[in-house]
């Protein structure tokens, strides 16, 4: 610490987050823009912005991956780290804002995003990340800021702390008092704010407003409450020490306002970062990281191109790196760095060294993922973080276009999921299907897209195959004889079975119910295995579960009868025995836990029922206000689509899991359809 008690300058690392179009790639801009990085900021909508460099990203107008960019401000190094909001993409701020040492929310005052931004600060919140709230386009809001802060409030634990209120002229913000400093700033459009005199009238608000937050820090400062008490004005400089102190602690979140689009508010939002953000040795101390040892360093991200090989996005938490040190990981991957990076959105500029607290991109880390920790020398580091990928909520099958890419394409899937772990590919042989799991259709589709513009693997999707079986209702017995002479020694086998249904979940049973020695015991096995291979595929065309076969009667031949002759005799039996025994359609059926905000329950609740599911119960979902979870069953060829639906019945934010149930009769309509699909 400096002897003022502020931090020492040092490179910081500062997340940017925020619900879905609030305007985080804006802010980044602004704040380029601000410091002199870029000459005029860019816009997401006109594909420009530094931060949005991805052509995935540029083609759906919407970041799709972390973006970084670092910036010089006052003698200070600032790294931010832009990330994406849509919900289907919030795995990666999971990765990169705990070793962040601030994150800057940005939001707006519109009561529909409140359930998103609830999300995004929870994560916060659960990772004990300090934060700042960035209320953005202050410049069109149609409420007043003591409603609006209100209304944010409902998505944050933490008392949120409002350091500054607008200045109004004809109900348009044309600038802003700070609460701290007490002065006032008149916004000027891509320009640092004026500071003009307080205005008269406005003196009496800004007392009031100045005293609410003074009320606040003094909760956990006796000094300042006892000053309060005795109307004493407190010091400026203790002021800003207790604001730094309790975002530290965890105990405010600092609300400061302005308008990214124009770059309204973002000096001062700046200067409270230089200020109040921790520091990378109370990061360090937050993720239990010891100050002495080799050098560390954590990926935030994990990127692959076609030609330019691997870069890691990685921040370093301890010493510092040189292009060539051989580093090894907290999975045991020992690797050499091949190149060292600086990183401003997509442009990247080589370096020799990286210091400790930059975040910047290592060449070519083989073996080192998103998520991993990795150390100079040769000793394997403990992992820093362990952030467990969310559960998949949506999947596709994947055909490939030119069936010669099909090596290429198992390549291709395992870098994407090394970029991303919330992806996950899935291998049904016994399908013939290859799935892509992830958190929603756009996630797919990005990932989708990158296979073919990264490595030119072009894919078709589907819908997966629902994994139906099939049954028996009633006993029945057939007999199979196979006989052939062809010359020489000929083929003889011949067996009766008796064919029975099972409770369900049983899967199969076998059983040599012979006497008298018609069937060798040799050839035993033989009738089993033939069994077993002619069920895989029963009348309908499914695999046969949940069946008991017995082999009560046969004969053999002395010469000609054989191991392969009695498993042809036993499909023979089974091929005639089980149409026989009543089948019927057996469908997996998923046990579903849905949460959703309390006022889209009834909309969560008809999606259920129109997807043949069944409602068990409703309960109020733990340590969320306002939020209910609804457990039902519902048919897995029926979960397809459900996040797209519920998606849209909840602003974004509804979710659920799964876990398979049970199986369940199949009849009517909805069996013909699935047999009629399976033979087609």
């Amino acid at each position: 610490m400096a002897p003022n008690g502020r931090p020492e300058p040092g490179p910081r690392c500062i997340a940017i987050v925020g619900p879905f179009q609030s305007g985080k790639t804006s802010l980044l801009e602004a704040i380029l823009e601000r410091t002199g990085a870029i000459k005029r900021s860019g816009s997401v909508v006109k594909g420009d912005a530094v931060g949005d460099g991805s052509a995935e990203a540029r083609a759906h107008a919407m970041s799709v991956e972390p973006n970084v960019a670092t910036i010089e401000f006052l003698g200070q190094t600032m790294t931010f780290v832009d990330c994406p909001g849509s919900v289907e993409f919030l795995h990666d701020m999971r990765n990169v804002a705990p070793v962040c040492d601030a994150a800057i929310v940005v939001c707006e005052a519109d009561e529909r995003k409140i359930p998103a931004l609830e999300i995004v600060l929870r994560e916060l919140e659960e990772a004990d990340i300090p934060r700042f709230l960035f209320v953005n386009k202050i410049d069109t809001a149609s409420r007043r800021l003591r409603e609006t802060l209100e209304l944010l409030q409902r998505a944050s634990r933490t008392p949120l702390l409002l350091r500054q209120i607008p200045i109004w002229k004809d109900g348009i913000a044309v600038g802003f008092i700070d609460l701290a400093l007490e002065r006032a700033f008149i916004y000027r459009e891509h320009a640092a704010s004026e500071i003009v005199d307080l205005p008269k009238d406005e003196a009496s608000r800004e007392r009031e407003a100045r005293f609410s937050m003074l009320e606040r820090l003094a909760d956990y400062d006796d000094t300042l409450m006892e000053d309060l008490i005795s109307e004493i004005e407190p010091p400026r400089d203790r002021v800003f020490d207790d604001l730094a102190r309790e975002l530290k602690e965890r105990h405010v979140v600092p609300a400061l306002i302005g308008s990214a689009e124009r770059g309204y508010g973002v000096t001062r939002l700046l200067k409270a970062l230089r200020h109040e953000a921790p520091t990378l040795g109370d990061t360090c101390a937050r993720l239990g990281i010891a100050s002495n040892g080799p050098p560390l360093a954590q990926v935030m991200k994990t990127l692959h191109s076609g030609q330019g090989g691997k870069l890691t996005i990685a921040r370093i938490l301890r010493g510092d790196f040189h292009e060539g040190d051989s580093v090894v990981g907290s999975r045991g991957a020992e690797t050499r760095i091949a190149s060292l990076l600086a990183l401003t959105g997509s442009a990247t500029m080589r370096l020799n060294e990286a210091k400790v607290g930059e975040t910047v991109g290592f060449g070519r880390l083989e073996g080192i993922g998103t998520g991993d920790s990795f150390a100079a020398g040769k000793v394997r580091p403990e992992s820093v973080l362990s952030v467990a990928p969310p559960e998949p909520v949506y999947a596709a099958a994947l055909r490939l276009k030119d069936r010669k890419d099909d090596v290429r394409l198992t390549g291709a899937l395992a870098k994407i999921v090394e970029e991303d772990s919330a992806l996950v590919v899935e291998t049904r042989p016994e399908m013939s299907e290859i799935r892509l799991h992830g958190q929603g259709e756009m996630h797919l589709r990005v990932a989708i897209e990158r296979l073919a513009s990264r490595f030119q693997v072009e894919v078709e999707t589907g819908k997966p195959q629902t994994a139906y079986h099939e049954t028996i209702r009633a006993p029945a017995s057939a007999r199979g004889r196979h006989k052939k002479q062809t010359g020489g020694h000929g083929q003889f086998g011949d067996v009766l079975l008796e064919v029975h249904p099972l409770p369900r979940g049983e899967g199969f049973a076998f059983k040599d119910s012979i006497t008298g020695g018609v069937v060798p015991r040799q050839y035993i096995p033989s009738v089993e295995t033939g069994v077993r291979d002619a069920i895989k595929s029963g009348p309908l065309g499914f695999p046969v579960v949940d069946v008991g076969v017995s082999l009560t009667d046969g004969s053999y031949h002395s010469v000609d009868s054989s191991d392969a002759a009695f498993q042809a005799a036993a499909k023979l039996a089974l091929a005639e025995a089980l149409p026989k025994a009543k089948p019927v359609l057996l469908e997996p059926i998923l046990s579903v836990e849905i949460a959703v905000p309390s006022d889209a329950l009834s909309k969560a609740t008809g999606l259920v029922t129109s997807r043949r599911g069944q409602i068990l119960g409703y309960n109020s979902r733990p340590g969320w206000t306002g939020w209910d979870v609804l457990t039902a069953t519902i048919p897995e060829s029926e979960i397809g689509d459900l996040i797209i639906e519920l998606r849209s019945a909840t602003s974004g934010v509804g979710t659920f899991r799964t876990r398979f149930d049970h199986m369940a009769e199949l009849s009517g309509r909805p069996a013909e359809a699935a047999v009629r699909a399976h033979t087609h």
